[in-house]
């Protein structure tokens, strides 16, 4: 009986160290839709890493090429440029949002038009190096949505 008990109580234990493992959470996904001939959209969320880490690559089956993006002033002039990684402060909320920083998705399959749900995979590497995947479903939401701001992939 004291062998069962160790044993459940062993389990117990192993049980609560994986719930307390914290998983990056992306709240509000969303894609920008597109319009015919249209190349390329962000994704845009808030994504919280309670133990920290870094987002370091995003694929989709929809688009070609997904990169980490920024979106900063050069001058009077507002550029976008690759990032190769994005911090994730621990416990901190991280919002990608129109005119800051987003995922791309470019060289697009397909429009994506409101209603549709966009698959995304994020690959975030934690403070010790291990690499977690998030699926998102991120619906596309129509043209225009939240900011209005709408730029060329290499162009201000």
């Amino acid at each position: 009986m004291n062998l069962l008990l160790r044993s459940i109580a062993a389990g117990s234990l192993a049980l609560a160290a994986a719930a307390a493992t914290a998983q990056t959470v992306v709240q509000d996904p969303w894609v920008r839709g597109t319009v015919p001939q249209q190349r390329a959209t962000g994704l845009f969320a808030q994504i919280t890493s309670p133990t920290g880490g870094k987002l370091v690559a995003a694929s989709s089956p929809v688009a070609g090429v997904v990169e980490i993006h920024e979106m900063v002033m050069d001058g009077q002039v507002m550029r976008m440029r690759a990032m190769p990684a994005l911090d994730l402060p621990a416990g901190k909320t991280v919002e990608l949002k129109p005119g800051g920083y987003h995922v791309m998705l470019m060289e697009l399959k397909r429009p994506l038009q409101a209603g549709d749900t966009v698959p995304v995979t994020l690959v975030v590497e934690g403070a010790d190096g291990r690499r977690e995947t998030v699926e998102v479903k991120a619906p596309v939401r129509p043209l225009g949505t939240a900011g209005g701001m709408q730029h060329r992939h290499g162009q201000p």
